[in-house]
């Protein structure tokens, strides 16, 4: 029988038209709802019909409109793999009557205090951590944790809004850049390095799962514009290194009541070899790292999860025959238009067949502002079997290709 899947914004951002094309291409019937024209809509020649809402984050508006746009049709499914819509979509499902992640398990994975404080119950290992509304509240915790902490908002994604603190005067400097985000975690700043445990999962269970390693972290990523950002999806998933994240991520999931979907998490390892647990989302990895997953995986994880929420079935490769690892690059100079890209072409002659993509900002084209998008200037993906070999090709992309501006 065909399914009917009600998407919320299908066309935004980046990676939302391949997923709704992967709805379509396991024989969904695919409904849309956002706050774009439909002209503007990358993915419109797949849905059979949509509804543009003038604010899509106003809930109650956006329920009432859908209400009554169905008119009395059914729908099996209502999904959203963009963080902002987790909760609204889950509301959604409540006032359609639909089954998939309720309401309080949707806000448990968007508010970061509560998804800690499920997890401190679980006895999980999780940063010390409290909730601020005041700037009083975030010194008091201060106090209470000692330096370095983080702090970054209740419910942000990736790493926007988040400072690194190592004594009082830059938490006050912190606070006044704060200022426009009305409640934020206070966290104790964890050492180690940063992995991933990406799943899709069915009836709880993981079908697919993934380990990105990131270098840097996110957050010295979003500090520094000189650093070609990185993440490597790891081939050998049974590294011993790696064996305590992908347990904890296991645990996550079941304390946190996920049953089928995407989700997207983020942990440390301590050079002490502690594993601790960084923050989830109930959704798909940004950064293009779903890309990156494909191509370490020669699958298709836009087509598998759609067959997830609408079969309950995973049928795509899932034993990873790579080391895949994206590059974000950042063009160099003061000028505000791309101007040359130096130090390519030598390494394709070289490497050509560990090249899986390669998409750069047009010469001529206005250079992105790397604060805004993760992407930068343009990504590269690099994918060899051994793992030392991707990461010294990966590395020579971002040491000798540049970007430069006129």
């Amino acid at each position: 029988m065909r399914r009917r899947v009600l998407m919320l914004s299908p066309g935004f951002p980046g990676d939302m038209p391949h997923f709704t094309r992967g709805l379509a291409a396991v024989g969904a019937e695919v409904l849309g709802v956002g706050d774009q024209p439909l002209p503007a809509v990358a993915c419109r020649e797949v849905l059979s019909d949509y509804l543009q809402v003038g604010n899509l984050w106003d809930e109650e508006a956006t329920i009432e409109s859908v209400r009554r746009w169905l008119a009395g049709r059914e729908v099996d499914r209502v999904e959203c793999l963009w963080e902002p819509g987790v909760v609204l979509a889950a509301r959604l499902r409540r006032a359609l009557g639909l089954g998939g992640l309720s309401v309080e398990a949707a806000r448990a994975f968007r508010d970061k205090e509560t998804m800690k404080a499920v997890l401190d119950r679980a006895g999980l290992r999780t940063p010390c951590h409290t909730r601020a509304r005041t700037r009083d509240e975030c010194r008091e915790a201060a106090e209470r944790f000692g330096y370095p902490l983080i702090l970054k908002p209740i419910d942000g994604a990736g790493s926007a809004d988040t400072y690194r603190v190592e004594d009082s005067g830059e938490l006050e400097a912190a606070l006044e850049k704060l200022g426009h985000i009305p409640e934020v975690s206070v966290e104790e700043f964890i050492q180690g390095e940063e992995f991933t445990y990406d799943t899709v999962s069915i009836a709880g269970r993981p079908a697919f799962q993934n380990v990105a390693w990131y270098r840097p972290s996110p957050l010295v990523m979003r500090q520094n514009p000189w650093i070609s950002p990185q993440a490597v999806c790891l081939r050998d998933l049974v590294r011993p290194e790696l064996a305590g994240g992908i347990q904890l991520g296991r645990r996550v999931l079941s304390a946190l009541e996920f049953e089928t979907g995407f989700t997207h998490m983020e942990w440390f390892r301590t050079e002490e070899g502690e594993v601790v647990f960084g923050e989830i989302g109930a959704r798909a990895p940004g950064g293009r790292l779903t890309h990156v997953m494909n191509y370490a995986y020669d699958t298709d994880l836009f087509v598998g999860w759609a067959e997830a929420v609408t079969t309950g079935r995973f049928n795509q490769p899932s034993a990873p025959r790579y080391n895949a690892a994206v590059i974000f690059k950042r063009a160099v100079g003061d000028g505000e238009r791309i101007s040359a890209v130096e130090g390519l072409e030598p390494l394709l002659a070289e490497h050509g067949e560990s090249f899986a993509l390669i998409e750069l900002n047009p010469i001529g084209a206005p250079r992105r502002d790397w604060r805004q998008v993760i992407e930068g200037d343009g990504w590269i993906v690099v994918r060899h079997p051994d793992l030392d070999a991707t990461l010294h090709l990966a590395d020579r992309v971002s040491s000798e290709v540049r970007i430069h501006t006129r």
